[in-house]
């Protein structure tokens, strides 16, 4: 069990205890925070609190976290299409529906579960539930993802993020007509404050920059492509959503009335990085699944 301390400074005086977590650690959500203070692992002053409680200055909040529960998790012939494989990398076109990695509640059908029947060897540095993934991308969203076989290559892989050296180009159809050819949205991103469920492009948020260019209109519809440069969560749903032009079949930042196609219209379709070993730079292409091409094709009809 993890424990840690905080006091409580004069400018927190006053201020709710689970908004003062859930602002020291974005990735808790607010039932998180209470399900700890019904178990009594989270006190002030030693002392059993509400989350309601106001904090005072100099109180002293100690949080018990437990250890997570440790699964088994198998491998599954799922026939993923492994793009591209030798001794360090893979590369997979993750279809739409898919869960990337798999999670309490959620174990079997992953792509994690496929990855593993179908690659001998899979990094071990994000543990038990996320061997050899250095990425992710939505359920919902189709496309390319790189897998590292071992923990060197999984490094290097991670560096080029940081550095923002990978190509990532994402297809994607928004509501709205877009009257520029090209833009860029930069602006930060972090936990939605009324929905800790969702991000938002919030002032403290983290640096988030996606590009984007026009490739088509349809009407009252644009296509597009995105390119990223940082890789937040949600990054190109939210800031299409901030620009006035949410992404269509988004159940979650897209509008209500919307095309029902069963989640995003977001593909993931190129993917570029460097070798770990060879140094070589490697680019691969994965064309827009079945179902997104025949939606273009309808919205060329009407």
């Amino acid at each position: 069990m993890k424990q840690f301390e905080v006091t409580i400074t004069k400018e927190q005086h006053k201020e709710r205890l689970d908004k003062l977590l859930l602002s020291a650690n974005e990735d808790w959500s607010r039932t998180q925070i209470q399900n700890l203070m019904k178990q009594e692992l989270i006190l002030v002053n030693g002392e059993v609190v509400k989350s309601n409680y106001k904090a005072s200055e100099g109180d002293v909040v100690s949080v018990s976290i437990p250890a997570p529960e440790e699964y088994e998790i198998e491998a599954e012939d799922l026939n993923l299409e492994i793009v591209y494989e030798d001794a360090d990398v893979a590369v997979v076109n993750k279809p739409k529906g898919m869960v990337v990695h798999p999670a309490p509640g959620h174990l079997s059908g992953t792509l994690v579960n496929g990855l593993m029947h179908q690659i001998k060897d899979l990094s071990g540095i994000n543990g038990i539930m996320r061997p050899g993934i250095v990425h992710r991308i939505d359920k919902d969203t189709s496309g390319l993802l790189m897998v590292a076989k071992n923990d060197k290559a999984h490094q290097s892989l991670v560096d080029q993020l940081v550095a923002r050296s990978v190509t990532r180009k994402y297809t994607a159809l928004v509501h709205g007509h877009i009257a520029h050819d090209k833009g860029t949205v930069d602006a930060p991103i972090g936990r939605d404050t009324r929905d800790r469920q969702s991000m938002n492009v919030v002032d403290k948020g983290k640096h988030a920059v996606t590009h984007f260019e026009v490739k088509e209109r349809f009407g009252d519809f644009t296509l597009v492509e995105c390119k990223l440069e940082t890789g937040r969560t949600h990054q190109i749903r939210v800031h299409m959503k901030f620009i006035g032009h949410p992404l269509v079949g988004d159940p979650k930042y897209g509008p209500k009335k919307t095309l029902d196609i069963g989640g995003q219209a977001l593909h993931a379709g190129v993917l570029g990085f460097v070798q770990p070993t060879t140094g070589e730079y490697l680019e691969f292409e994965a064309p827009l699944p079945q179902p997104f091409v025949d939606l273009l094709s309808e919205l060329n009809k009407n």
